[in-house]
């Protein structure tokens, strides 16, 4: 997957993962896609309803042990 930008919020703690997600996603294009990489176990379920609020596409998501990756498609 072609990927506009990374975002590293590892290590954070809720809320700033999408805090954080919220600043990057503002820094692209529409249409771009934004890789999110976490820790936070919530950031699952918060960058889930942060992407369909917001009008934008969570393409996909992965768990590598701790390490949770998002693909999100800015609307």
């Amino acid at each position: 997957m072609e990927t506009t930008k990374v975002l590293d919020a590892k290590g954070l703690a809720c809320p700033m993962p999408i805090v954080k997600t919220k600043k990057a996603i503002n820094d692209i294009e529409s249409g771009d896609i934004l890789e999110v990489h976490a820790t936070d176990k919530g950031a699952k379920s918060d960058l889930t309803a942060w992407a369909k609020s917001g009008g934008h596409e969570l393409l996909k998501d992965t768990e590598e042990g701790d390490l949770l990756k998002f693909w999100i498609k800015k609307g």
